[in-house]
């Protein structure tokens, strides 16, 4: 089951109170949606995944080893979507132990994970907008490990196991993420 958006944006902000979290998360649901668009998938289940998977972030507080296995929980017992609560469960590798496998699990790693380096990257711009980012300047960043450091680049590096490049990769999520600028503040 997908729960609807309303429902499932009063769930995140019931469990996440730090506002760049939940910027992150819509961020995270736009570029999803983008990618679902892009592959011709499922574009609400896919967005619903990039919207939740952080719901567990401030009650683990962010511990590799846990993160990502409460939300699972929590979503699993709301009867949501299994593939949902997967891609969600498995963005964190650390919690389970396990390596990613799925197009969707894929996905949302490379997905949630680009909006970082995207947001640090417009926050060096003078006018910190997302919409004066260019694709060229994130291809960039991804090779300045000291910039965005704690970005995981090999998560983002994961678009091309589902067929789609870097720098197509970061064209989609820019566009996505201007889309959104007023609400995540960029």
């Amino acid at each position: 089951m997908l729960l609807p958006r309303e429902q499932a944006l009063e769930l995140l902000h019931s469990y996440v109170k730090n506002e760049r979290m939940i910027a992150h998360s819509l961020a995270s649901e736009a570029v999803m949606g983008a990618v679902a668009g892009y592959l011709g998938r499922d574009k609400d289940k896919w967005s619903q995944a990039g919207l939740l998977h952080d719901l567990d972030v401030e009650i683990t507080n962010a511990n590799p080893y846990t993160h990502a296995l409460e939300t699972a929980r929590i979503l699993s017992d709301m009867g949501v979507d299994e593939e949902i609560v997967d891609a969600i469960k498995m963005h964190n590798e650390e919690a389970t132990g396990e390596e990613r496998t799925t197009e969707f699990q894929h996905a949302l790693a490379a997905g949630e994970t680009i909006t970082g380096l995207i947001t640090a990257t417009a926050m060096v711009y003078p006018d910190r907008k997302v919409g004066s980012v260019k694709v060229k300047s994130v291809v960039k960043r991804m090779k300045e490990k000291a910039f965005a450091a704690s970005v995981k680049r090999e998560n983002i590096l994961e678009c091309e196991k589902i067929g789609i490049p870097l720098e197509k990769f970061a064209e989609l999520a820019l566009v996505a993420m201007t889309g959104i600028s007023d609400e995540i503040g960029l």
